[in-house]
């Protein structure tokens, strides 16, 4: 038995402190939740704590260095990828609510693993083991627990519901994990259409332009058509200097992902990807989507709505909706609703606003906010298909013409030549 120092409230809300014996840092919580506290914080006692690390150092101080030592080989610090934190979290509530304890639960998912995973899942057991929260724990790891999953399992652990939220969790990814699967598989055709094409036009610069362009040099054409002039040069700067196209490409692509990091600039982009034709709906219906559906998964799980607000602020993924929610928290924190702020920011429509509103009057946010995420991902669907429909002719379209300048242009010295001949010989 391990002594622990906790901090807790009362029924009558005053604040409670004291040490409590426990085999570990869940049968402590576990005690103190049936004496009727609500637990703010569980610690080893310090003297115990020093006492066990230091023994703990000199028994594994071997085991501790070669482990240092394989991970000196690792680049950077080992994260767990998104789809596999999704199977990991369904299955670590699957475990629990089964009835076995939160250690246990993590040693046997850590076995099953390999690479990043298992080492970032060790971790945790072992801080779990040494007394610290599990909250705090995934905390450490950023890199692979973002924000809302550490703030919904802190809300569980307080509430005595880990194996509920875990579910809630596993669902909000499997649901976010399915819209980007919609967005990506439907911009795959327009995305391989431009590849192709791209690929047809760099052939045709790069080979077939050339050969015209002997062709005309050696049948002494005289003065060339303007676009045929126009063409030739595109041609050489193909042939020629196609390093230029390439040091452009990434230029661009540079300055982009710096506008991007700039405050001012980033904000204009983010309004330019919302406002953009064809793809501006959809951008905008995926962001509503996103941040109903986040907000409802972190009031269900029982967040306080400031740090609930806060978190989707930093996860939406938008500067000109982040700023929007950020007034909105602000007014909250003064004390008014959501509803009234959020429609004075005049960012988002006018139905997500009136829904919010009859949530906030009837006492049912969570299921209202459930409610637009549906809607919208539902929207995201038909946003989608009626962007692919408009791309798919909009590029046949603009493909078409390009191949058409480069084929009337070929085209117009031989045909100013035959004229020129025909009327010479007349």
């Amino acid at each position: 038995m391990a002594l622990f120092q906790y901090t807790a409230m009362d029924s009558s809300g005053k604040a409670q402190t004291g040490t409590i014996e426990a085999g570990h840092m869940q049968e402590a919580i576990s005690k103190l939740k049936g004496m009727g506290y609500f637990v703010t914080k569980v610690a080893p006692a310090k003297g115990v704590a020093k006492q066990k690390s230091t023994a703990a150092q000199k028994a594994t101080g071997t085991k501790k260095k070669s482990k240092g030592m394989e991970l000196s080989f690792s680049f950077g610090p080992a994260k767990i990828k998104r789809k596999e934190l999704m199977i990991i979290t369904r299955q670590l509530a699957t475990l629990i609510n089964s009835g076995l304890p939160l250690l246990r639960s993590l040693r046997v998912l850590k076995e099953q693993r390999k690479g990043g995973a298992s080492i970032v899942l060790s971790k945790i057991a072992d801080d779990i083991e040494s007394g610290v929260l599990f909250s705090e724990a995934l905390a450490k790891h950023p890199g692979s627990f973002p924000k809302i999953y550490v703030a919904m399992v802190r809300a569980g652990e307080a509430g005595g519901a880990l194996d509920v939220v875990l579910n809630r969790l596993a669902e909000f990814m499997e649901k976010e994990a399915k819209l980007k699967g919609k967005i990506k598989s439907a911009m795959a055709y327009p995305v391989v259409i431009v590849i192709v094409a791209s690929g047809i036009l760099t052939f045709i610069m790069l080979k077939i332009v050339p050969t015209f362009i002997k062709i005309f040099e050696d049948m002494e054409a005289g003065e060339l058509p303007a676009p045929t002039k126009l063409l030739i040069k595109l041609s050489k700067l193909f042939t020629q200097r196609f390093y230029l196209i390439i040091a452009f490409v990434i230029a661009m692509v540079v300055f982009y992902k710096i506008l991007n990091k700039i405050r001012f600039t980033k904000y204009w982009i983010d309004m330019l990807k919302m406002k953009i034709f064809i793809f501006g709906p959809v951008v905008m219906k995926t962001i509503i989507a996103r941040f109903a559906r986040t907000l409802a998964t972190l009031i269900t799980s029982g967040v306080p709505i400031l740090q609930s607000l806060q978190i989707v602020r930093d996860t939406v993924g938008n500067d000109v909706i982040a700023r929007a929610i950020n007034e909105i928290r602000n007014r909250v924190r003064e004390g008014e609703g959501i509803a009234g702020p959020m429609l004075r920011t005049k960012v988002f429509p006018p139905m997500v606003t009136n829904m919010i509103a009859v949530g906030e009057e009837t006492g049912a946010m969570d299921a209202m906010l459930e409610k637009i995420a549906d809607a919208y991902e539902a929207e995201v669907d038909a946003a989608v298909a009626a962007m692919t429909s408009m791309l798919e002719p909009l590029l046949i379209v603009f493909m078409g013409g390009i191949v058409g300048f480069i084929v009337i242009s070929l085209f117009l010295p031989l045909i100013k030549l035959a004229m020129s001949l025909s009327g010479g010989g007349g």
